[in-house]
C-alpha cells in the first residue's frame, strides 16, 4: 500500500496548470500561419460569387418545379 502512495505524482496548482495552458496556447499562436490580408479579400470574393450563384441555381430549380407544379395539379 505504501508504494502506491509513493508512485502517484504530486498534483500541479490551479495555477501552474493554468499557466502552462497559457504558454502552450502562445507557442501556437506563433505557429499559426495567418492569411495576407489580399488573400482574405480574394477568398471572401470567391465564397460570396460561389453563393450567389448556387443560390441563382437553386432559386431556378424551384421557379421550374412550382411551374411545373402548376401545369400538372
Amino acid at each position: 500500500m505504501a508504494k502506491k502512495k509513493d508512485e502517484k505524482k504530486e498534483k500541479k496548482g490551479l495555477g501552474t496548470r493554468f499557466m502552462t495552458y497559457c504558454r502552450g496556447v502562445k507557442t501556437e499562436f506563433k505557429r499559426v500561419h495567418w492569411t495576407t490580408k489580399s488573400d482574405l479579400t480574394r477568398y471572401s470574393i470567391a465564397t460570396l460569387v460561389f453563393v450567389i450563384v448556387f443560390s441563382l441555381f437553386f432559386y431556378g430549380v424551384n421557379a421550374l418545379n412550382a411551374l411545373i407544379h402548376s401545369l400538372v395539379g
